[in-house]
C-alpha cells in the first residue's frame, strides 16, 4: 500500500435490518464512505451469513429476548459489536464481561440511546444531579417499545445517583405514604422514573430537577429515527480501538 492509498472499508453488518431502526442503520452505513454493507441480518436468518460475508463489525437492533445471545455469538467468532437493544441486566452484563476476557481485542459498546443529545444530556444530568434536592425522570416513547422503563432512563438515573453521592446528597425527598396504583412511577438508583407509551413519538427524555425557589429542566426529543445515526457510525468506527465492554456511547466521547 502506497503512503497515500485510501485504507479498506470496514466490513459491517446490521441484525435487526428489517425493523425501522435497522433500516435506517443499513441506509447509514451504505451512505458512509469509508463503511461497507455486507450483511444484512432479518428474524430467521442465521448467524454465520455474518462470518461468510467476513464482517468486521455487528450492529445489533434487535429485541431484548434474543439480543444477549446474538452479542454472544458475535464474541465468540472475533466480531465487533455495537449494540443499541435495550433489556441487559446486571447478570447478562456481568456474563459478557467474563466472555470478553477470553476474547483478545474484541470491542462490545452497548449504547442506550444512541442519541449524541441523549448522551450530552445524561452526562449534564450528573453534573447538575450534584446541586438539586429533587431529580425525578419522564421517558416518553413510541407504544412498540418492549421494555420500561427504557435504557436510556435507567443510564440517566444511574448518572444522577452518582452526582448525588458525590455532592454527599441523601435521599430525594419525597412525604408519599400510599400510592396503591404506582402512581410515583418506578424507582431506579433512588431516582423515581415515569414511562409513557404513546402512538406517535419516537424516543424523549425529560429531567427535572428542583431547588429552593427553582425548577432546572433538561430535555432531549428524537423525532426521527436518523437522530441515532451519527452515534451508531460513531460506534461502529470506534469499537475496535475499545476491546472489552463499554456501556454508553459517553465512553467514545470526550466528556470530561
Amino acid at each position: 500500500m502506497t503512503p497515500n492509498a485510501p485504507s479498506r472499508p470496514t466490513r459491517v453488518a446490521v441484525l435487526g435490518a428489517s425493523g425501522r431502526m435497522g433500516a435506517a442503520a443499513c441506509r447509514a452505513v451504505e451512505e458512509a464512505p469509508d463503511l461497507e454493507l455486507v450483511a444484512r441480518i432479518g428474524r430467521g436468518d442465521e448467524l454465520s451469513a455474518i462470518t461468510e460475508a467476513g464482517a468486521e463489525v455487528a450492529i445489533d437492533l434487535t429485541i431484548p429476548s434474543v439480543t444477549a445471545e446474538n452479542v454472544r455469538w458475535l464474541v465468540e467468532h472475533g466480531i465487533h459489536a455495537v449494540v443499541g437493544t435495550t433489556g441487559w441486566t446486571e447478570e447478562s452484563l456481568e456474563a459478557l464481561r467474563t466472555q470478553l476476557e477470553g476474547a483478545e481485542g474484541v470491542g462490545v459498546l452497548i449504547a442506550p440511546n444512541f442519541a449524541i443529545g441523549a448522551v450530552l444530556a445524561m452526562r449534564f444530568a450528573e453534573i447538575a444531579a450534584r446541586y438539586y434536592d429533587s431529580a425525578e425522570i419522564i421517558e416518553m416513547h413510541h407504544e412498540n417499545k418492549l421494555d420500561a422503563p427504557s435504557g436510556t432512563a435507567r443510564h440517566t438515573a444511574a448518572a444522577i445517583a452518582r452526582g448525588r453521592a458525590e455532592a454527599g446528597l441523601g435521599p430525594v425527598p419525597d412525604a408519599t405514604e400510599k400510592d396503591p396504583d404506582g402512581a410515583r412511577g418506578a424507582v431506579v438508583d433512588g431516582i423515581h422514573v415515569h414511562a409513557v407509551r404513546q402512538r406517535g413519538l419516537v424516543a424523549h427524555e425529560v429531567v427535572q430537577f428542583g431547588g429552593v425557589g427553582e425548577q432546572f429542566v433538561l430535555r432531549h426529543d428524537s423525532f426521527d429515527r436518523i437522530s441515532f445515526m451519527p452515534g451508531v457510525l460513531l460506534g461502529v468506527r470506534e469499537v475496535a480501538a475499545h476491546p472489552g465492554l463499554t456501556v454508553g456511547l459517553d465512553g467514545y466521547m470526550d466528556l470530561g
